[in-house]
């Protein structure tokens, strides 16, 4: 059993200094934040352009309150970008931050991972704590701990994109995977001034605890919109039925949301890396590999809906119609488009022949998806359209004048597969509406 203490740690001032190998959503985040509690961070990325970039406060991806960490850390001079893992040389702590995507396999890619091991081989300074927060499959932070001679210690991040900043500043759990005693307490205060508790893990039950809880939290979509189906056949309300359940304090409010599927940079590849690693110790988590079935069943009972929408019948021909789309990111708050359910839809439409138009007000700055155009003002998504396709749960889309969109569309026929808009608004506003598991 993990042992638990109290993340408050009042009157610890020490600061560190700090290395972080990768500047994505995990490496950047993790960089501002601990310049933020008073470290001095270097952090490295192999993407040169993204270096410079960020050396002049130009942050490349979209998430709150980040550009003015990153700028409050310049400013500072606590914070710095580099390439050369040699920046990191005098680093009291190290944290690998570098994107572990699935492989052919199903199981995680480790390259960029194995890479970085190879740029900090023989770098590092002897005494310094290697932290891992890359997602990895169990046994990869022992291993790194091998290769580098040095300690090594599992910490996994568990920050949602749209929400980072305020997630490592106000953590639900802070889990140090590690039997180095010398090591842990070196990581435990490096979040010195957080309040959460610290769980004190084995190093494979850290490893292990990320790809668990993401595919718990995919598991309970599924389930929902399993749920949802039922509820459209028996005559129930979705939204009705989950908030009796989310009363129960056992259950939660949280992922019981229906929708198009569940996606995004971690959910998918951390099922597979479980199912994986699952197989491999022949264990057979049927559980999990029905809710991915399920998630690929709701793709397919969402082109049903919409095609049901605007022809009127489950087996119409979508070739030549116009639909509309909003949005396209995985969720609202981000401009990630990585495994969307909304891209995922938005093929399968356009490969029935429907053409598409689709607004997003977070993917605007990103490289257009194929068969899809791209456009600037939602009044361009209803123009002529055969129906309008809701698919991220952007809250402006609830602000947008209906009305006028009716007027703009061919057929004003709406299905809003986050169920975020008011059916009687919609309704008062010359749409047909149809929502998941109503």
């Amino acid at each position: 059993m993990p042992d638990t203490v109290s993340g408050k740690r009042d009157g610890d001032t020490g600061a560190y200094r700090v290395g972080v190998v990768g500047a994505g959503y995990v490496g950047l985040t993790s960089a501002a934040c601990l310049a933020h509690l008073g470290h001095r961070v270097t952090c490295v990325d192999v993407d040169e352009p993204k270096v410079q970039a960020l050396r002049g406060g130009d942050v490349p991806i979209s998430e709150p309150g980040l550009p003015e960490l990153v700028a409050e850390g310049l400013r500072e001079g606590r914070l710095s970008f580099g390439s050369e893992h040699a920046a990191l040389a005098s680093a009291d702590v190290v944290l690998l931050c570098v994107p572990t995507p699935t492989g052919p396999d199903g199981d995680a890619d480790l390259g960029a991972f194995d890479r970085a091991l190879t740029g900090l081989h023989g770098t590092l300074a002897p005494g310094c704590a290697v932290v891992i927060k890359s997602t990895v499959p169990v046994g990869t932070t022992e291993r790194a701990g091998r290769v580098l001679g040095l300690p090594a210690v599992s910490n996994p991040e568990f920050l949602r994109e749209g929400h980072a900043v305020h997630d490592f500043l106000h953590p639900d759990r802070i889990v140090i995977g590690t039997a180095d005693g010398d090591a842990a307490d070196r990581v435990w205060r490096l979040y010195a001034g957080l309040d959460a508790p610290v769980l004190h893990t084995a190093t494979a039950s850290a490893e292990l605890a990320k790809y668990a809880s993401n595919a718990f939290l995919a598991l309970k979509v599924s389930y929902v919109n399993v749920l949802a189906e039922l509820c459209e056949r028996s005559g129930a309300d979705i939204a009705e039925v989950t908030a009796t359940m989310g009363l129960d304090e056992r259950i939660g409010p949280a992922f019981l949301s229906p929708g198009p599927g569940w996606g995004g940079s971690c959910l998918p590849k951390d099922t597979r890396a479980l199912l994986r690693a699952a197989d491999e110790a022949g264990v057979d988590f049927a559980v999990l590999a029905d809710a991915v079935a399920a998630n690929t069943h709701q793709h397919d009972r969402v082109v049903t809906k919409v095609r049901e929408a605007v022809t009127g019948s489950a087996g119409g021909s979508l070739a030549g119609m116009r639909l509309g789309l909003l949005g396209l990111t995985f969720k609202a708050g981000t401009d990630d488009l990585r495994e969307s359910p909304a891209l995922v839809i938005a093929a399968r439409l356009a490969a029935e022949g429907a053409v598409l138009t689709a607004y997003d007000p977070g993917a605007r700055g990103t490289a257009r998806p194929e068969h899809v155009q791209l456009v600037d003002d939602p009044g361009l998504v209803a123009k002529d359209a055969a129906g309008i396709v809701l698919l991220t749960e952007w809250p402006q889309f609830r602000e947008l004048d209906w009305a006028q969109l009716a007027e703009l569309a061919e057929q004003p026929t709406v299905v809003d597969c986050r169920n975020l808009l008011d059916p009687a608004s919609l309704t008062e506003a010359g749409f047909t509406y149809r929502g998941l598991g109503r």
